[in-house]
Parts: C-alpha cells; structure tokens; sequence
C-alpha cells in the first residue's frame, strides 16, 4: 500500500471509530498537474450517544472538489427517483440505515507547496448499504473509471493500518 493510500485511509480511521465503519470504498487517486486526489464513500453505523466524528483530529483543511468527482447528493437523489430492487420480506420492508460520508484528500506532489496534505470528510446521507453499493456504482460510471473501487470492511481497515507485522519483523 502506497503512503498516500495509508495517511488517507488512517485519516478516515482517525475521525470515525472503526467499530461504527462497515465498509469504505477506495477509489483509484486521480494525478493532475502535479496534484494526486483521492476519494472514497464510506459507510457507517449512525453516531449513538458517546459516540461522535472527531472532525479536528489530526491537521485537516478544506478541499475544492476536483472536476471529476461526482456529488455524493446527486447519485442519491438518482437513486431515489430509481431505487435499487430490494428482496421481499419484513427485513425488506424496513433496511438498516448507515451514514454514508465522503472523504477526499489531495495531495500537492510538485511546486511551492509540494507536501501540503488536505483531507475532508462530511456526512452526505443516510441510507441502506444496498444503495451505498449503487452509489458506488453511479459514481464509477460517471467519472468513466474502468478499475472498481477497493472494499474494505472493518476489519480489512484494522489490518491495512496495523502495523504490529512490520515492527516485529524489523528491528
């Protein structure tokens, strides 16, 4: 795993627990003029009571959004006017909703502020992990990418930014 994918995902991991995350969809970074940005819809248990988004943790700034990434809101409103078939049954009737937030980073790679790191994370919608996973797929049809984001649960999350293997394996 790349450094950027890791300070990305380790910033997500900073600001929502991971026991309330159920799953984070990576997308592929873009690099553009010297800028790499990245994004991801991450989906999770809404916040009870103790549990809150750490929004200062760590050195965050605001990001512009890049022209080709796509406005979670929009995607859900085409979902709304075009839900996703769900299965019969009471569970059907009532699914479980999560917050689903988006996080973008970007990262300036060359030029006078070469190092300068901007992460955002906001709360778009609430909504059933079935339409998360069509919001996944409006996004990537939208911005015409060919590669499929990388899922990860919260567990593959815990292994990915573990670091315990390298430290015992290096002295």
């Amino acid at each position: 795993m790349s450094e950027t994918r890791e300070r990305f995902l380790r910033e997500i991991a900073e600001r929502l627990p991971l026991e309330r995350l159920s799953e984070v969809h990576v997308f592929p970074p873009l690099r553009q003029g010297g800028m790499e940005s990245g994004v991801a819809v991450v989906a999770a248990e809404p916040e009870a009571d103790g549990v809150e988004i750490r929004p200062d943790a760590g050195a965050a700034e605001a990001t512009a959004t890049a022209d080709t990434e796509v406005p979670l809101t929009e995607v859900l409103d085409a979902t709304k006017r075009d839900p996703p078939q769900a299965t019969a049954g009471p569970a059907a009737a009532r699914p479980h909703r999560h917050t689903v937030y988006t996080a973008r980073y970007r990262y300036t790679l060359k030029g006078p502020d070469r190092g300068k790191w901007e992460f955002d994370l906001v709360a778009e919608a609430d909504a059933p992990l079935v339409t998360v996973d069509a919001v996944v797929r409006g996004v990537q049809k939208r911005t015409g990418e060919l590669a499929e984001p990388e899922r990860l649960g919260p567990e593959e999350l815990r292994t990915a930014l573990d670091d315990t293997a390298w430290r015992a394996t290096t002295g």
